[in-house]
């Protein structure tokens, strides 16, 4: 069964994007998906996964630059 996770990011722009799309490929499984929606206010990034957990995405995008908080 897949888990939807929210994170309210640091994330603007198809720039940030790009830098961050292969590392969140390399977490998220192959069933997998993720996206941000940078047209609301907390430039949200969600993803829906089966074995990753909420920390692994936070610290990833914390490690490259990124301020990432899980909303609940």
């Amino acid at each position: 069964m897949k888990t939807v996770l929210v994170f309210r990011t640091s994330v603007l722009g198809k720039g940030h994007i790009r830098t961050l799309r292969p590392l969140l490929n390399q977490v998220i499984d192959r069933n997998g998906y993720w996206n941000f929606d940078l047209e609301d206010c907390d430039n949200i990034l969600r993803v829906e996964t089966q074995n990753v957990q909420p920390h692994t995405i936070s610290t990833l995008l914390k490690k490259n630059g990124f301020s990432c908080e899980e909303l609940h």
